[in-house]
């Protein structure tokens, strides 16, 4: 049964991604792998499933009618998996995913109120990237994530949670941005941030450090001399213990944060999560808005927004 759903997990991991090539290195297998578990399969259902070309490769009609029950197999699995492990003295099980920038002050707080909330859950936690969430929520893997690029898919819902401020830190006092610019690390927050650094940060070029590293970024500008945007909500301890510092005059970027529910959850679980997400996304709201207003005190008028017209 394990090498069966391996072979699901492949097939899915190709149409997913149209190229055997991506899908080895997403399922961290070498690519003759893939071919052999996809040529597998196909013996096993007795169909061609993919058709093969220079540009990829394409779900044949056959491939498409198999693809839902392909992934029908593997959520039962999941479900299955995780109902089966749930241990002694719990009645219920919740895995939810998040970015890593996620799990700080937000995760793993919603975490520690789902257990107050409900002594009978058990908890288990993944992290992954928006692609990866959305596979695993679509898979059953997960029931819930949090992300800061959430995908619409059939059988899940998106919420909003709240808005990370991403605001501008250094490991050491500065009277303005100019000061901080030799000591500046390129944080990647994606497309739109990035967008919008350039158009309005001209004197803040992406220089020879580029981390993609979200909130983990924390770690390398707070034990160097350097600056980078950094979530609010994330940053806040090392801000109040001395070792951040926020920059004066320095715009901020809001970057919302989303959950995402599969809708098969049952009813009683997803109100108790829902709420008490909410109640910790309003006290972390509440300790950014504290980061905030001593932003805008620093800076002696209100705070900007990066990339606002």
């Amino acid at each position: 049964m394990a090498m069966d759903i391996a072979l699901l997990r492949t097939f899915l991991a190709v149409s997913d991604t149209g190229s055997f090539v991506a899908a080895s290195a997403r399922l961290f297998v070498t690519q003759s792998a893939v071919s052999l578990r996809v040529q597998r399969l196909e013996d096993q259902l007795g169909q061609v499933l993919f058709t093969r070309s220079k540009a990829g490769v394409a779900l044949t009609p056959a491939g498409r009618a198999f693809e839902r029950y392909a992934i029908s197999l593997v959520k039962l699995w999941e479900e299955a998996r995780q109902q089966v492990a749930v241990p002694e003295g719990f009645h219920q099980s919740l895995t939810i995913g998040a970015q890593y920038s996620l799990w700080p002050r937000l995760g793993f707080r919603w975490m520690d109120a789902l257990q107050q909330a409900r002594p009978d859950l058990a908890l288990r936690a993944e992290l992954g990237m928006p692609d990866r969430l959305t596979r695993f929520l679509i898979e059953g893997v997960i029931q819930v994530a949090l992300t800061y690029l959430p995908q619409a898919r059939p059988g899940l819902t998106v919420v909003p949670v709240m808005e990370d401020e991403l605001i501008l830190a250094s490991s050491f006092p500065s009277d303005d941005m100019a000061a901080v610019r030799d000591a500046y690390v390129f944080m990647d927050w994606g497309p739109e941030f990035t967008q919008a650094h350039a158009t309005d940060l001209p004197d803040l070029p992406i220089a020879g450090v580029t981390l993609s590293l979200g909130a983990l970024g924390i770690d390398y500008i707070v034990n160097r001399r350097a600056a980078a945007y950094l979530p609010a909500r994330a940053a806040k301890p090392l801000l109040d213990a001395g070792r951040l510092h926020l920059v004066p005059g320095a715009p901020v970027f809001p970057y919302p944060v989303w959950s995402v529910f599969r809708d098969d959850l049952p009813d009683d679980l997803a109100t108790t999560a829902r709420q008490t997400l909410a109640e910790v996304a309003q006290r972390a709201e509440d300790a950014q808005e504290e980061v905030m207003d001593e932003l805008e005190r620093l800076t002696g008028h209100a705070v900007e927004t990066l990339g606002e017209d």
